[in-house]
């Protein structure tokens, strides 16, 4: 059976794990091996992520993964293989349906997060609706996200930061903004990873700063939240997107056990 996921800002915290996007069926699952491996040695669960459908890339160049029925099957072998909940986002509302029949969480991009058709669709599956907040948007925002969500009946939501638009290509984190949303009554995640992105800063695709991802998540975990995202790769430098700011993979036990260490103070 797949472990229960309890995520809340109170509880100790959780982890979303893995690539940015399905680059192979064969990668998929040597990731979730490898996480899965470094989670259980630092005592910690996890919640598997990866996208099936990059559709935000910066170029029409852009690899965007393997697609709707490829990316379903390879979520649904790794959730009984692995036994482990997953997550990965929809963009579309004809994708919800056939995507809440093979994970635990249905996340909403951040460029998406005003899109009420696709809040709705999410909704109403009764599934987890992790939602980014949008770069362009304030915490206090979130809750016309959350009220959209609630409106289907549906009380199960996660709130992610993920930085704030400041000037071109640069993103910024205004802490202050995990404790806003905290208050609006839903767990709080932390993207480490796309915090630190560079929209467009390579010009056909997004840079980043993965050196900074440890001393962010490390901030974030000391308010007190409810998990901590970050993406993870064997190679980033060769990844088929969002490599410049994904956590290496041979680094990822050492930045599990200082947010682990820092969370175990603050709870």
């Amino acid at each position: 059976m797949t472990q229960t996921i309890n995520l809340s800002n109170d509880s100790n915290i959780t982890f979303i794990l893995g690539p940015c996007q399905i680059e192979s069926h064969d990668h998929a699952h040597f990731m979730a091996q490898k996480i899965k491996e470094i989670c259980e040695e630092v005592g910690t669960n996890f919640i598997f992520k990866a996208s099936f459908d990059k559709a935000n890339r910066t170029s029409i160049k852009g690899k965007r993964g393997v697609g709707i029925k490829q990316g379903i099957e390879t979520l649904s072998t790794i959730k009984k293989v692995f036994d482990v909940p997953i997550l990965t986002d929809v963009h579309e509302t004809w994708q919800v349906a056939e995507v809440a029949e093979a994970v635990d969480i249905i996340q909403i991009p951040a460029l998406l997060a005003r899109q009420t058709d696709l809040l709705i669709a999410a909704g109403k599956t009764g599934k987890i609706v992790n939602v980014k907040k949008g770069q362009f948007m304030s915490p206090f925002d979130m809750k016309h996200v959350v009220d959209k969500i609630k409106s289907t009946g549906n009380d199960n939501i996660l709130l992610t930061e993920r930085g704030t638009f400041f000037g071109y290509n640069n993103l910024v984190n205004d802490m202050r903004a995990l404790v806003q949303m905290g208050e609006l009554g839903y767990p709080v995640i932390f993207d480490a990873t796309h915090s630190v992105q560079s929209p467009s800063g390579q010009g056909d695709s997004s840079g980043g700063d993965r050196t900074m991802v440890p001393h962010l998540a490390r901030a974030a975990t000391a308010i007190g939240i409810a998990g901590i995202f970050m993406e993870v790769h064997n190679d980033p430098d060769n990844a088929a997107s969002d490599g410049p700011n994904s956590v290496k993979l041979d680094e990822l036990k050492s930045i599990l056990k200082s947010i682990i260490a820092i969370d175990k103070v603050v709870k």
